[in-house]
């Protein structure tokens, strides 16, 4: 047998387990995995939102209003009646990949 480098060596020892039982370590990791995939889930909704928020408000602040204060107001509203299904869409898929 060739020799082994000491750092890459470790004792076994008969009933010993570094990890303790190879159940429960399962277990964790498992635990530990979904943890993970929870708090992915959070960051990509919060991510949605945000984009959907920014979106909104960039659009909005593109509009080059022209005439009376009514007339800004209509031009407003119309561009929120295209912009804000798109801003509820991608706010629903976010809700939904917390589900």
């Amino acid at each position: 047998m060739p020799p082994v480098a000491r750092s890459a060596y470790i004792p076994l020892v008969e009933g010993f387990n570094l990890f303790g039982d190879p159940d429960e370590f399962r277990a964790r990791m498992e635990e530990l995995s979904e943890q993970m995939q929870s708090s992915q889930r959070v960051a990509w909704a919060d991510n949605a939102i945000r984009l959907a928020a920014d979106l909104t408000v960039a659009s909005i602040e593109r509009i080059e209003l022209t005439g009376s204060s009514d007339e800004q107001a209509m031009q407003v509203r119309d561009a929120i009646r295209v912009l804000f299904p798109e801003a509820v869409t991608l706010v629903r898929e976010a809700r939904e990949g917390l589900s």
